[in-house]
């Protein structure tokens, strides 16, 4: 979903000051009633102080986003995830309601969902419209720390190769308004209606970044560059490369899995950019369909292995590209928190095991039952 942070009012200042690949990570989560365990419209009642990260509204009122400091690496950052959960966990069950996360809640409908009351919020919508409106989904979002703007580029444009296995890892929506949509991620068809979304253009450099920002803002198209949603783009405020193309995960060994993937992914692009590659110019539209695919069929179909034209499983493809970062996250000291990309590969993404819950009796509220307890564990 879009995030809510303001960007610098004109041109693109930047913060890139990170020497040692922090990383930030932000989770979508549901405010569901104890009982029915359909949405809830209590955000309000769900903000409250705690001891690390922060607890903030989305753009519907059913919505939280929990978000860490900015860690030293991924185990950091899954203990401050593990107490955020936990956080909003008691506190909504203090006011008989709980908390879930999926990509997509199975039976919900997004005409009951109300809007937050915040202005980027209201203004949202009324320049998108329905677009907006129905756009209940919820994803995570991982930021790394790097120490220079032309290297973000880089490696947010290396990182546009990676985007569709990661998507095909961590699909984790089968299910939408109460019936099964035949996707793996449905959350991302849904994000697609939004403009500026997807695989995000290739920029040059730098310079050509913030000409194209620039431009946008005195077209009058886009307040600062925040109003760009794309899978992966470079954060300058915050001197960090935002990947935003996965979808929730229930269980958080998953979601910090693939934390300590992406962080290996940056550090092996940033260390290409030092050595003076250049990232590859992929074709956007086999980039775009290898997305596609990877939302249709999750972590069981086939990609187009860039830059060939053949095509291989990806779930081999998956584990290549697990085995080619596990190196670095052996430098980082991070191997132990990857491994849940290997529990992903081995058992089954969200997608799959959601479908073995519902398939053995047909039970949405036994579905997200499921969901709701591997949360909170």
């Amino acid at each position: 979903m879009p995030d809510g942070s303001e960007g610098p009012p004109g041109g693109v200042e930047h913060d890139f000051t990170s020497r040692g690949f922090s990383v930030g990570v932000e989770e979508e989560l549901m405010i569901l009633d104890a009982g029915s365990l359909d949405l809830v419209n209590a955000i309000e009642k769900m903000l409250d102080e705690v001891p690390v990260g922060e607890v903030k509204p989305e753009l519907l009122e059913s919505v939280l986003e929990i978000a860490t400091d900015p860690c030293d690496g991924p185990l950091e950052a899954a203990d401050q995830l593990r107490s955020l959960r936990l956080a909003v966990v008691e506190r909504a069950g203090g006011q008989g309601l709980a908390i879930g996360s999926a990509g997509t809640h199975p039976f919900a409908r997004w005409e009951q969902q109300r809007i937050v009351a915040r202005p980027r919020y209201r203004d949202l919508i009324s320049a998108l419209r329905f677009v907006a409106r129905q756009e209940l989904i919820f994803g995570m979002h991982v930021h790394v720390g790097l120490d220079d703007p032309e290297k973000a580029i880089s490696v947010a444009n290396g990182m546009r190769l990676h985007l569709p296995l990661l998507l095909a890892l961590s699909a984790n929506s089968p299910y939408w308004q109460g019936a099964a949509t035949g996707l793996m991620s449905t959350r991302m068809p849904i994000f697609r209606a939004f403009p500026r979304v997807g695989v995000p253009p290739y920029y040059l450099d730098w310079d050509d970044y913030v000409r194209r920002i620039d431009f946008m803002v005195a077209s009058g198209v886009i307040e600062d560059y925040t109003y760009l949603w794309y899978d992966v783009r470079p954060h300058p405020r915050l001197g960090t490369v935002e990947v935003r193309v996965m979808d929730g995960q229930t269980r958080l060994e998953h979601t910090v899995g693939l934390v300590a993937l992406v962080q290996a992914l940056v550090r092996a692009l940033a260390m290409a950019h030092d050595a003076g590659e250049v990232p590859a110019r992929h074709p956007h539209e086999m980039l775009d369909e290898n997305r596609w695919i990877a939302a249709r069929h999750g972590l069981n179909g086939e990609l187009v292995d860039l830059p060939t034209t053949k095509r291989a499983p990806i779930k081999a493809l998956a584990r290549r590209l697990l085995d080619e970062a596990r190196e670095h996250a052996q430098d980082l000291g991070t191997e132990a928190a990857i491994d849940g990309v290997s529990d992903l590969l081995d058992r089954g993404n969200g997608a799959q095991r959601q479908i073995v819950v519902y398939e053995a009796n047909h039970d949405m509220h036994e579905l997200m039952a499921e969901i709701v307890a591997a949360t909170a564990a």
